[in-house]
């Protein structure tokens, strides 16, 4: 099955007042037809049309137009790749607020949905979504919010390594400690190393693996 992403333009979502007063919601399945028919006919004035203002302020008519010119195979195989059998359109739109975070909508069923806002669970809908999404966990520090970035196989991974650790943690005053002046390294049943390091008086965790 064929999967046609189409990133709708802020503006959109804005215009037709989705939030504030319950308007219809875009057809992003119309949006493709349009899409079709003015890649099959190049119609420059069509696609530019289409463009959002962010794409409009990154090019010029004159120049799109030139392209186009340039590309009629590549636009006619694109129009003949949306309309075919078993194509599916996918319609999402991002939500950037002041402060840089943001929410990625996704429309289902005609209603947009959250895929993803700030600490919310979701999915990344492209490799650099999910890269942000890494920065983002990083700077707050948040562990869950990194987790849900992962891979569920890797996620799971490092749940049960953490897990092996919590277990053989849970006496420590049973454990093997081998201390030498301000040093000190424990072995951790499971397989784990932990070392140590006491500074000023006050022990801390140098690393563990």
């Amino acid at each position: 099955m064929r999967r046609l992403n189409l990133f709708l333009p802020l503006l959109l979502l804005a215009s037709g007042g989705l939030f504030a007063c319950g308007g219809a919601v875009p057809d992003a399945k119309q949006a493709a037809a349009t899409y079709a028919d003015a890649a099959e006919k190049g119609d420059a004035d069509a696609l530019w049309a289409m463009l959002s203002e962010e794409g409009k302020r990154a090019t010029t008519k004159e120049a799109l137009r030139e392209k186009i010119a340039g590309s009629r195979g590549e636009l006619a195989d694109a129009a003949k790749a949306v309309r075919a059998s078993g194509t599916r359109v996918e319609a999402t739109a991002k939500l950037r607020f002041q402060d840089g975070e943001y929410a990625s909508l996704i429309l289902r069923d005609g209603h947009y949905w959250v895929g993803t806002a700030g600490t919310l669970p979701g999915g990344a809908l492209s490799p650099e979504e999910a890269l942000d999404h890494l920065r983002r966990a990083l700077a707050r520090r948040s562990y869950p919010a990194l987790l849900r970035v992962l891979r569920p196989e890797t996620r799971a991974a490092i749940e049960a390594d953490l897990r092996s650790m919590v277990e053989g943690l849970e006496a420590p005053e049973t454990l093997d400690v081998k201390q030498s002046g301000d040093s000190a390294t424990v072995v951790v049943p499971g397989g784990h190393v932990v070392k140590l390091r006491r500074d000023d008086g006050v022990w801390h965790i140098e690393e563990f693996d």
